[in-house]
């Protein structure tokens, strides 16, 4: 028996070809795959709600959730523009203080949309 079929001038073997079955087992690996994806993508968004709801912060986590570098969170304190407190050497901050920094140091927007 010829394992060769012709198509078109292309020549192709039975291996070569693609069965239902094939495409099956493969929507079946991708949706798999898209479900693990999905599920780590919660996970990491859980984790990072976890962190910013939580009351009392780090400065790793204050630095991490304004984008600053830890000079900068040190001089934030050093003028006194950030409260803190400080227990056994390490510095925390209270989300909304925060939230309040935040908002005091927010620049309206112009209604020609410039800042």
């Amino acid at each position: 028996m010829n394992n060769k079929k012709t198509i078109g001038q292309k020549s192709i073997n039975r291996g070569q070809l693609i069965t239902i079955g094939d495409l099956e087992e493969f929507k079946n690996l991708l949706f798999e795959e898209m479900r693990l994806q999905y599920k780590n993508l919660l996970a990491e968004i859980n984790k990072q709600q976890s962190q910013v709801t939580k009351q009392w912060l780090r400065s790793n986590e204050v630095c991490k959730i304004l984008g600053i570098s830890v000079g900068t969170l040190q001089n934030l304190r050093n003028n006194r523009t950030i409260a803190y407190s400080k227990v056994g050497g390490v510095a925390f901050y209270k989300f909304e203080d925060l939230a309040v920094l935040m908002e005091a140091k927010k620049i309206a927007r112009q209604s020609n949309g410039k800042v």
